[in-house]
């Protein structure tokens, strides 16, 4: 039983710094949205969309940084601090070429990315209005996908070395900044200029500076404590014999993040043909239920962290048992999740200045949501113990693959080619992810994914 407590305790200790930083972050983001919503429809909808855009590349980001990553905990765990080394000059190579091709793609095809979700029918929301907001947004927001990068290279290398807390404290301080600036800046308080959407992408871009110098200047200043910081940037260049097999086991991970959102970033467009009504429901929803989510996502990291680190020790039957209970813990979790997040669902989208037809959609998608809060919770959890051992490729056709060829497929057909309420069509598209949890705790169960990467 101590065992058992010791195994929760060191998850929670890993997962409350990140759930109170992503919480942070998301409830700016949350801020946002409702100051943004405060503005009108066609303004929230239009910083929605584009932040669907932007989401695409988070993940792309945190993909190319996750096989690494894995590489890291492990090496941490094996303590070779020279392998923690060379996995974070290969994280800073990774994400400059993914952030430069991400401002490109973002920059000269944002009015047809924008427009792809502008289809359904408008009602009383004007889709040229819309769009033209949409840009905006997007191309101020492409000078915070620098900093955004590389604080995720340093959060990521301080996580996998247990050090959750200064990646919290870099968060507090974004947040603080965003919510300052947004309020300065989309309504034109104290003397500073009234910008609308543009005002909300100022202050998210300026909050990322914070957040990335916070983290930096933190991390180096206690190089002593992260010992793999001491002379790092002697060189960028990293051992081919090394950075070959991370990035040939990491390229599945960062297709399947990168797919996997643009999966998400689909089943949304689907959405839209039903009407822009609905593409604004989803933003309320979205807004309340990623407050909460973060719960299941830092405690799936968690899990990932500790089953590698476990891995890297070659302590096979230890992280096969604590995974197992881990994904339990996790799914309970959320459970109490669920009945917060329907408490709230019929007062959340009374904040919006908005229809009460889109308020309506944003209420029953809140529940909608929140229903299946323990399976992603526990789904999570599950997929993030199947990475930890390097097994990309089957994470790469659990998650992102499954996402294009059932819940994508799904949805386009019942939004295209059947009259069903886009209510049914949410549901059926949620319930997928059961599936998902049968055939990943199947895997769990053979114990395949059980390697050890960096056994001398």
């Amino acid at each position: 039983m101590k065992k058992d407590n010791s195994i929760y305790r060191k998850a929670l200790q890993l997962a409350v710094p990140m759930m109170i930083q992503s919480g942070i972050t998301n409830a700016v983001g949350l801020v946002d949205n409702l100051m943004v919503g405060r503005l009108g429809t066609e303004s929230m909808t239009a910083v929605s969309i584009a932040g669907q855009l932007i989401f695409v590349f988070n993940l792309a980001v945190f993909g190319a940084l996750s096989g690494p990553g894995i590489y890291g905990a492990q090496y941490y765990g094996q303590g070779n601090d020279e392998g923690v080394k060379n996995v974070f000059r290969l994280k800073w190579w990774l994400s400059m070429i993914i952030t430069l091709c991400g401002m490109a793609v973002l920059f000269f095809f944002s009015s047809n990315l924008l427009s792809l979700y502008l289809s359904g029918e408008g009602g009383d929301i004007d889709p040229a209005l819309t769009l033209s907001l949409g840009q905006q947004y997007l191309n101020i927001m492409l000078i915070g996908l620098i900093p955004f990068s590389i604080t995720q290279i340093y959060a990521g290398s301080l996580r996998e070395t247990g050090e959750s807390v200064k990646p919290m404290v870099a968060g507090v301080c974004s947040v603080i900044a965003d919510v300052v600036f947004n309020y300065l800046l989309i309504y034109g308080k104290f003397g500073f200029p009234e910008l609308g959407v543009r005002g909300a992408a100022v202050a998210t871009v300026i909050a990322r500076f914070v957040e990335m110098s916070v983290i930096v200047v933190w991390a180096h200043r206690e190089k002593i404590k992260h010992t793999f910081l001491m002379g790092v940037y002697r060189t960028f260049l990293v051992p081919m014999a090394m950075a070959k097999p991370i990035v040939i086991k990491g390229l599945p991970i960062f297709l399947n993040e990168f797919l996997w959102a643009g999966g998400m970033a689909a089943l949304t467009q689907c959405l839209s043909t039903r009407g822009l009504a609905v593409v604004a429901g989803t933003n309320i929803s979205n807004a309340i239920c990623n407050l909460l989510n973060v719960v299941f996502i830092a405690m799936g990291n968690a899990v990932g962290i500790i089953t590698g680190q476990m891995l890297g020790a070659s302590k096979y039957d230890e992280a096969k048992n604590g995974s197992l209970k881990l994904m339990r813990f996790t799914g309970a979790l959320c459970i109490g999740l669920s009945v917060l997040l329907i408490l709230l669902s019929g007062w959340f989208p009374t904040l919006y200045d908005t229809t009460d037809e889109v308020r309506r959609y944003g209420a029953t998608f809140i529940r909608i949501t929140a229903c299946f809060f323990p399976v992603q919770g526990y789904l999570n959890a599950l997929y993030f113990t199947l990475r930890s051992g390097g097994k990309t490729f089957i994470t790469f056709l659990f998650d992102s693959i499954y996402t294009w060829v059932v819940p994508v497929t799904i949805a386009y057909t019942l939004c295209v080619f059947t009259p069903l309420p886009i209510f049914t069509i949410f549901i059926v598209i949620q319930s997928c992810d059961i599936i998902k949890v049968v055939i990943g705790y199947v895997l769990i169960r053979k114990g395949i994914w059980i390697t050890n990467l960096v056994v001398e």
